[in-house]
């Protein structure tokens, strides 16, 4: 339920505030602890949206359809530029001139943005890319199907946070993902110069393809993207959900751990969803008192969201399906199994679920009455239920800072959360080491904080993995 900018005040009113780690946003490359405004590209007249941005960059879009990047292009030796070259001064990002961006998406180290026309274009590192029409000099590089971006040293499972600094997370592991300890996880130090040599080995494999015009089935025209460490969703305008990327703890949906898809398949998430249910009707709770099972309420997919390794998608009827890893209670089903297809969150039944946001190990929803209710791994309070606990089943926030508001949008970045309620305030919990709270400090919050605006009233927020973006109109 991202905010499009229509409506409301003119264009010209809307701005665009940043805060948390964004590699290159300051001189000092220093992290940014309260709301900053973000400069307009030249030429620019305002903005539309913001949307995240993966790790150490962020993208928002313009009132013209440019998809505008920034954030680091080297943070001292370590490369964040896996998803793409973005500049430390925000400008578009060059897609083809015709490509009018209506939506977009980031997730650890790739992007997809969607245009005006319902396609879909990808790119950062390659095996989240799939097969395409490729843009840009493909001869540049041995990879002719995909071309290169940046012939890179680092792998993306090396990468973990700025610095490599510790945390007190005592994380999971899963072969083939992101580490689910990626804080602990140690990356290699290369030399600038040996970095120079490696990237310009022939035998190098690339790890970033050049943007790419995603290949759909004839006919299908996609309406949303979300992108989680190594996969991507997008969702077709008649509420069809598409997949690709790693599937190895079935965040693809596709009832197995099948490891790469390499090109968009259907997830069939209320049909599987309702099988499911048949079949394990006891365990989810969904049999009634005559022992009828239940399927899941609705006919289509309205709002889809990807988390590190897990998926979580909103039917028209308002009920949450999730997929994929579960080690920290991530998919809400009361347990911590792997979902390798989209199961109902069967406790939601009965509450009409608006908006849902999903983290690197947590998954937060808000509902019709907006409600915020969390799940999944809380470590360092990134479910703000005033706790460390990790909750396997969804819990209804009943912080004091919420009372009497109402959410209608969320976010989550890899530890923290965001909302923007009815009114236009904006309240961030979770982990705070790089100020993506936007408080002033870098002290982690478990309940809901309010985010200081100077009066702005926020319209929409989208957080990366160590920042927030928010997007907001001037107050009349």
């Amino acid at each position: 339920m991202n905010v499009d900018g229509e409506g409301g005040a003119s264009m010209e009113e809307k701005l665009v505030f940043m805060w948390g780690y964004l590699p290159g946003a300051l001189p000092q490359r220093t992290p940014i602890l309260s709301p900053l405004a973000v400069q307009l590209p030249r030429g620019g007249s305002s903005w539309r949206d913001v949307c995240g941005g993966g790790c150490g960059f962020a993208m928002a879009i313009s009132d013209g359809g440019k998809l505008i990047t920034w954030g680091s292009t080297d943070d001292l030796g370590q490369s964040y530029v896996t998803s793409g070259k973005h500049g430390e001064t925000p400008e578009p990002f060059p897609l083809p001139a015709e490509a009018i961006i209506v939506k977009a998406a980031a997730g650890w180290a790739h992007c997809a943005a969607v245009t005006v026309g319902s396609e879909v274009y990808t790119w950062g590192w390659k095996e989240c890319v799939p097969s395409g029409k490729v843009l840009g000099d493909s001869s540049a590089g041995s990879s002719v199907e995909k071309g290169i971006f940046d012939k890179q040293s680092l792998s993306l499972t090396e990468q973990v946070s700025p610095r490599s600094h510790g945390s007190r997370s005592s994380g999971g592991s899963v072969s083939g993902g992101i580490r689910g300890a990626d804080e602990t996880s140690k990356r290699r130090r290369v030399s600038p110069a040996k970095q120079v040599a490696e990237s310009s080995s022939p035998v190098d494999e690339p790890l970033s393809a050049f943007p790419c015009l995603v290949t759909l089935n004839p006919g299908v025209r996609i309406s949303s993207v979300a992108a989680g460490g190594r996969h991507t969703l997008a969702l077709s305008d008649v509420g069809q959900v598409w997949g690709w990327g790693y599937g190895g703890e079935g965040q693809l949906g596709l009832g197995s751990r099948i490891r790469m898809v390499s090109s968009p398949h259907p997830v069939p998430c209320i049909d599987s969803s309702f099988n499911k249910d048949r079949a394990m009707g006891l365990a989810r709770g969904n049999i009634g008192a005559e022992g009828q099972v239940y399927g899941v309420p609705g006919n289509y997919i309205k709002a889809i969201a990807c988390g590190g390794r897990h998926s979580a998608v909103i039917t028209d009827a308002g009920a949450v399906l999730t997929f994929g890893w579960g080690l920290y209670g991530q998919c809400g089903q009361g347990s911590t199994d792997d979902e390798l297809s989209p199961t109902c969150v069967s406790s939601l039944l009965g509450i009409r679920i608006e908006g849902v946001a999903a983290g690197l190990w947590h998954t937060i929803c808000i509902s019709a009455d907006g409600d915020v209710y969390a799940f999944g791994g809380n470590q360092f309070g990134q479910l703000g239920t005033g706790a460390d606990q990790a909750e396997t089943l969804p819990r209804l926030l009943e912080a004091p800072s919420l009372e009497n508001v109402n959410a209608r949008v969320v976010s989550c970045g890899a530890r923290h959360s965001a909302i923007i309620t009815e009114e236009g305030k904006t309240f961030c919990w979770g982990w705070n080491k790089y100020g993506q709270l936007g408080l002033g400090d870098v002290i982690d919050r478990n309940t809901p904080c309010e985010v200081p605006t100077d009066g702005y009233v926020a319209k929409n927020v989208a957080c990366g993995w160590w920042h927030t973006l928010l997007l907001a109109e001037s107050p009349t």
